[in-house]
């Protein structure tokens, strides 16, 4: 049973996450979407604005599109609402691999959210350029100096990457930028990302993971050593908010028994 309460803040410390098995991707994204509309109403009510970071992929994707219904959308107060990315492939805005061009086109089109509101990485410019250019943005979004975002929404990737922080490579290590560039040889190409520093400023993170091609690395990530080297998804740890992982009955395939029962 999700509880929407469950969306808030933290202690100060590093909470266990809590994972919800459901049984199928169509019931992952149901529930994050109750999860994105209870996190935009309590920012709401609180602060008068709501801040997400949203991800890539193809779960996220069908999140996105059930938003974008009028029945979802008509419970968000899109005005108030501030968007954000937690990485971009460095391809144009127009370009089929771009984070962005995916949300526009599945829900940013169909909602009365301010265009100046719409905080996207600029993976057409250089990337030097544009990973200082975007953390410029968010600092000037979040001036007392945590990137507290209301909710980062992320995805893992089968080698256990989340956002664009690769096994074996230095964004996941590092300690001061909120945002930087790095080359991907795994996949041949230059990202942008969103950092550990950035990323553990928010208040709650919500993970949406399906697939049995997850299952294995779902399993080394929850419950096996920590090691963000080559596991960059465990770098993801809000020391003052929430993790919640939102997985498939397939994707949790290979959980210990204990880890199934939320």
């Amino acid at each position: 049973m999700i509880d929407p309460a469950g969306m808030g803040g933290g202690t100060g410390a590093s909470a266990e996450p809590e994972i919800i098995v459901l049984p199928s991707p169509a019931e992952v994204a149901g529930a994050a979407a109750e999860r994105f509309v209870a996190a935009a109403a309590a920012a709401i009510a609180a602060r008068g604005r709501f801040s997400v970071a949203l991800s890539g992929g193809s779960t996220p994707k069908a999140l996105y599109a059930r938003l974008a219904a009028p029945v979802w959308a008509a419970r968000i107060d899109w005005a108030r609402v501030h968007v954000f990315w937690g990485d971009e492939r460095c391809v144009p805005p127009d370009h089929a691999s771009s984070n962005f061009r995916m949300a526009r086109e599945a829900l940013l089109d169909h909602v009365p959210i301010p265009a100046a509101q719409v905080h996207r990485l600029r993976g057409e410019d250089d990337p030097s350029a544009a990973a200082p250019a975007y953390e410029r943005e968010l600092r000037a979004a979040f001036p007392d100096g945590v990137a507290r975002l209301d909710l980062a929404l992320l995805g893992m990737g089968d080698n256990g990457h989340t956002a664009s922080l690769f096994p074996g490579l230095s964004a996941v290590r590092e300690t001061a930028r909120w945002v930087v560039a790095e080359r991907v040889d795994e996949v041949g190409m230059w990202r942008l990302t969103l950092t550990p520093p950035a990323l553990n400023g928010a208040a709650s993170v919500l993970f949406l993971v399906a697939g049995r091609d997850k299952a294995a690395m779902l399993a080394r990530v929850l419950d096996g050593p920590r090691d963000v080297d080559l596991l960059p998804v465990q770098a993801i740890a809000p020391v003052d908010g929430t993790v919640t992982w939102l997985v498939d009955d397939a994707a949790a395939a290979q959980l210990g028994r204990g880890r199934r029962g939320s």
